[in-house]
């Protein structure tokens, strides 16, 4: 009796943050179930008996049952890849995810054309719209930094596509979801206002450096090329979101917010796992704001006036 006061209680909260039509709460679609079943995420068992709940509570409302069979089966290997991710318990705070405002808050802090900014937020912007690791553009330390195990120069390569279309290919020598020794490929193209393009054309311009040097690096006052450190870059970052009260980011925090920005852009889920080079749907569990319930929030958020 109580998981199942506590489950309806909870849907109607999950409903009333993500703004959802009071005639959407019952009967209850798939998708809606399907995001509220991966936010209600205090333990798979819970989750289940949370979703039970919502079942009879559609019963005695005298509606037909939320869930076909495969809903069933789809719910099951989510629940399944949260299992995994979640173990016994979490090691660690769930990373918040990094929003397009939380990007202009950035874009507008680091506009100014030193070097090291520079590279910040070319950083920012190819971690975001790549939907990479933060620990796959910067390195831990300078002695560490290899151009055959870390991003080089020579390692972009900004084209065109058959329609004509400008877009850059970062090639990582050593990226996270790749198999060992093999080479991973991430496209980056044209973003109204937070570009990575112009974001990587303004580096090179202002970072001249040759094809081994490191693709996210600065100079001093002296002349000499760095390459961006993961806790220096990462620090920076953290101090203008926390300035303008947004909290502390992850290395995680840009993957998350850009796999539910492209979903809530109508990109094909298909298509986010491809480009996120996801070896299973599990990337799910990732997304905050899932499916029409993030589309609420955040669609069509890059257009200006």
């Amino acid at each position: 009796a109580t998981n199942y006061g506590t489950g309806l209680w909870k849907f109607h909260i999950f409903c009333d943050i993500f703004s959802v039509a009071e005639e959407a709460h019952l009967p209850a679609a798939f998708p809606l179930l399907h995001s509220f079943a991966l936010w209600a995420t205090v333990s798979v068992s819970t989750t289940r008996k949370y979703l039970a709940a919502i079942h009879a509570w559609h019963l005695v409302q005298g509606w037909p049952l939320p869930l076909m069979e495969g809903d069933h089966e789809h719910l099951e290997f989510s629940l399944w890849g949260m299992a995994r991710l979640q173990g016994t318990a979490w090691k660690h705070p769930p990373h918040p995810p990094v929003t397009l405002e939380m990007l202009r808050c950035l874009q507008l802090e680091l506009s100014q054309y030193n070097s090291f900014n520079v590279c910040v937020w070319a950083m920012v912007t190819a971690t975001f719209f790549g939907l990479m690791w933060f620990g796959e553009v910067a390195v831990p330390t300078c002695a560490t930094y290899r151009p055959d195990h870390y991003l080089s120069r020579s390692a972009c390569i900004v084209t065109q596509d058959a329609d004509g279309c400008p877009y850059a290919r970062l090639r990582l020598p050593h990226a996270k979801t790749a198999a060992p020794g093999k080479v991973q490929d991430v496209f980056l193209v044209v973003q109204e206002g937070l570009c990575p393009l112009l974001a990587l054309h303004h580096l090179a311009f202002n970072v001249p450096a040759g094809p081994l040097a490191p693709l996210f690096s600065w100079h001093d006052r002296m002349g000499i090329v760095h390459p961006m450190l993961k806790v220096v870059a990462l620090g920076c970052i953290n101090d203008i979101l926390t300035a303008a009260s947004w909290g502390t980011s992850f290395g995680h925090s840009f993957r998350i917010g850009s796999a539910s920005f492209y979903l809530a852009k109508g990109v094909s889920p298909e298509i986010i796992w491809l480009h996120g080079h996801w070896h299973s749907l599990v990337y799910e569990v990732y997304i905050r704001a899932f499916e029409c319930i993030a589309s609420r929030h955040l669609a069509d958020q890059t257009r200006v006036g």
